[in-house]
C-alpha cells in the first residue's frame, strides 16, 4: 500500500525513520513520503527525514514538556505550513496517509489528533493513526494524555492501529533502553503490512493488496496487528502446521495490542517464498481466525518475499474486546482522577493557611 508516513512527537519521528529505513533496505517501495513535525527542534535535528518545527512563537523550539493541551494549540497555530509540506508527497500515488504518534507525550498526543482531523478534511485517501500506547510503568501524566488522546484520534482517523509500549518488548528489556528494538519491532511488522502486494519476489497464488489492508480497516475505530514466524520446511506440504502454528501465536501472543479476543474484520498474510507458503495451511488458519474471532469477515493471502523463514501477519480492524486497552483506558481514567485530587488538595491547603488573614 503505497503511504505517506507522518511523525509527529518524538517517538512518532523515530518510528517513521524506522518504517522508511525498513522499507527501502528490503526495496518494497510502499513508502513514497515522509515528514517529522515537532515543537522541539533537538529532536528533528537527529531525524536524516525532512522537518516541520511547530510552535516556535510559543515555545521558541523548546517542546511543549508533556503538555498535550499546548500541542494541539501548537498543532493548530502552524497547521497550513504543515500542511503546505506535506502537499508535495500526498501525489496521486498515495494510497492512505499514516499519521505516527506517541500518545504519552506532548506534541504527539496533542497534535497527532488534529492533525488527522485537517487531512481528512483536505485528501480524499483514507487517513490512519498509528498510535503508542505508554507503557504500565510509566507517569501517570502519560496515562492521561494517552488516553484523552485516543479518545480524539479513534473519533478523527479512519482506524487507529494501536502498538501497546510493552507488547512487543522483551523479556528483561528496560522501556529505557529497549525504545530502538521496539521501533525497529513496530518498523518490521508494519512494514511488511503496507509491503505485501507491492514488490514481491515470485507470484502469489493469492494476491494480498492494498485493497485488502483497506477493507480490513474502513471505518473500525480501533485496529491491532499480530506477527508470529518460524522456519520454514523447503516443501510446502510440509508447512501446514508451520502456517496455521505461526497464525495462532500472532493472535495469543504477536499482537500489538495484547489480549484482544474479539474484532469486526481480519485479514491473514503469510510471507516466505513462493515454494514454502502451504495454501491449505492459509485456509486451515483463516477459517480458525473466523471462529477464533466470531466473524465470517476474515481476509487472507500471500506476500512472496526471499526469506527461510515463514511469517504471519494478522491484521484486526475493529477491535471489540480487548483487555488490555480496557486496563489501559481505567488507568488513564484513574490517573486522571488522582491529579485532579491532587490539584484540589494543593489548593485547598494553600487557602486554608490560618496564618494569613483573608479580606472579609
Amino acid at each position: 500500500m503505497k503511504s505517506v508516513l507522518i511523525g509527529v512527537g518524538q517517538a512518532g519521528g523515530k518510528v517513521v525513520d524506522a518504517l522508511s529505513d525498513f522499507d527501502a533496505r528490503n526495496g518494497f517501495g510502499a513508502v513514497i513520503g515522509t515528514l517529522a513535525v515537532n515543537s522541539a527542534r533537538s529532536d528533528l535535528q537527529s531525524l536524516p527525514l525532512d522537518t516541520v518545527l511547530i510552535g516556535g512563537s510559543r515555545v521558541n523550539g523548546h517542546g511543549v514538556g508533556g503538555d498535550n493541551e499546548l500541542g494541539t494549540q501548537v498543532m493548530r497555530e502552524d497547521a497550513q505550513e504543515v500542511l503546505g509540506a506535506i502537499d508535495g508527497r500526498v501525489t496521486a500515488r498515495a494510497e492512505a496517509i499514516f499519521v505516527v504518534a506517541g500518545l504519552g507525550g506532548g506534541t504527539g498526543s496533542g497534535g497527532a489528533p488534529y492533525l488527522v482531523k485537517e487531512l481528512t478534511r483536505v485528501y480524499d485517501v483514507p487517513v490512519y493513526g498509528l498510535g503508542i500506547l505508554p507503557g504500565r510503568d510509566e507517569g501517570s501524566l502519560y496515562q492521561v494524555n494517552a488516553g484523552r488522546s485516543l479518545k480524539t484520534l479513534t473519533r478523527e482517523a479512519d482506524s487507529t492501529l494501536l502498538v501497546d509500549n510493552d507488547a512487543w518488548r522483551s523479556s528483561g528489556e528496560s522501556l529505557e533502553s529497549g525504545y530502538e528494538a521496539i521501533n525497529e519491532r513496530i518498523a518490521r511488522r508494519v512494514g511488511l503490512l503496507l509491503a505485501a502486494g507491492e514488490a514481491v519476489d515470485g507470484v502469489a497464488e493469492s494476491v494480498v493488496d492494498s485493497s485488502e489492508v483497506i477493507n480490513t480497516l474502513r471505518d473500525t475505530g480501533v485496529a491491532t496487528l499480530g506477527y508470529a514466524s518460524a522456519e520454514a520446511a523447503a516443501d510446502a506440504s510440509a508447512n501446514v502446521n508451520v502456517v496455521t502454528s505461526t497464525t495462532r501465536q500472532a493472535i495469543r501472543s504477536g499482537l500489538s495490542l495484547p489480549d484482544t479476543s474479539s474484532a469486526e474484520r481480519g485479514l491473514l498474510v503469510v510471507a516466505g517464498r513462493p515454494d514454502t507458503i502451504s495454501r491449505k495451511g492459509v485456509e486451515r488458519a483463516r477459517s480458525w481466525l473466523e471462529t477464533e474471532l466470531d466473524t465470517m469477515e476474515v481476509r487472507g493471502g500471500d506476500f512472496p518475499i526471499s526469506d527461510g523463514r515463514l511469517a504471519a501477519l494478522v491484521l484486526l480492524g475493529g477491535v471489540a474486546d480487548s483487555e488490555r486497552l480496557d486496563g489501559f483506558l481505567e488507568r488513564a481514567r484513574q490517573a486522571a482522577r488522582e491529579e485532579e485530587e491532587k490539584e484540589e488538595n494543593t489548593a485547598a491547603s494553600a487557602f486554608e493557611e490560618e496564618q494569613i488573614d483573608g479580606l472579609l
